[in-house]
């Protein structure tokens, strides 16, 4: 099992993730700049490549610098109403980014089995597990089908761009939105139904195959969230200059 771990990358419980993930809520929340905003998604990117998630990381540190660039020309090029539009708009964005870019690296890296295990642990009710339980399958599931759809779309020269909805947008529509509406509401009933079959409402404490505790890279690394989190509280509050 320690020779999975290490050729998948780093492996940390579920609890420190989910502990990570407020972090970066409140992180996100109280960042003085979008320097900081900036900082705080380098931060998970390095966590990421830790996971051996690099590309998911590329792509999501060049498109994040890419809109932090036009941030900045919005704030000194333009002026009016339309800047205060852009402005609205792309504040709440950079809140959510590093939130969302976190989710994702959390949601393709943690098992089931291993979330169930771990909230076992802190005795977390049911009615919070089984619904975060499932979605942990349910988003896989639906982007294993989304990718499904697009290559048989492509077969019929339908594409699911923008430019292919703006072109033909009766077609895209028809072909791919609603097959996956049809399907994603399928995938739910499913995943329910198997989640029930196999004992996830049972009451009695859950196994493992996998040792689930908090190790030092667990610690480590959640003391570096919340060391980045307290600069950034002191900075905010003009402890540090």
């Amino acid at each position: 099992m320690s020779g999975e771990r290490q050729k998948k990358g780093l492996w940390l419980d579920p609890r420190a993730k989910l502990f990570l993930i407020l972090i970066c809520v409140l992180a996100s929340m109280f960042a003085p700049s979008l320097a900081y905003q900036f900082a705080l998604v380098v931060l998970i990117a390095i966590l990421g490549t830790f996971f051996g998630k690099w590309k998911y990381v590329i792509k999501a540190v060049c498109f994040y610098a890419v809109i932090c660039v036009l941030t900045v020309w919005i704030m000194a090029e333009m002026t009016g109403t339309l800047r205060t539009m852009f402005i609205a708009f792309l504040g709440l964005f950079h809140k959510v980014y590093a939130c969302g870019m976190l989710a994702g690296i959390v949601l393709s890296t943690t098992k089931v089995n291993e979330f169930l295990s771990a909230m076992n642990r802190v005795h977390a009710p049911k009615k919070l597990v089984i619904p975060l339980a499932v979605m942990l399958r349910y988003i896989p599931t639906i982007q294993e089908d989304w990718r499904y759809i697009k290559d048989a779309m492509r077969m019929r020269d339908v594409s699911p761009s923008l430019g292919g909805f703006l072109s033909h947008p009766g077609m895209t529509v028809e072909c791919i939105y609603v097959p996956l509406m049809m399907t994603a509401s399928k995938a739910a009933d499913e995943l329910s139904i198997a989640s029930v079959t196999r004992g996830i409402e049972n009451p009695n404490p859950r196994t493992c195959l996998v040792q689930i505790k908090c190790g030092i890279a667990d610690w480590m690394i959640m003391a570096v969230a919340v060391a980045f989190l307290i600069f950034e509280l002191c900075v905010r509050g003009g402890v540090i200059g």
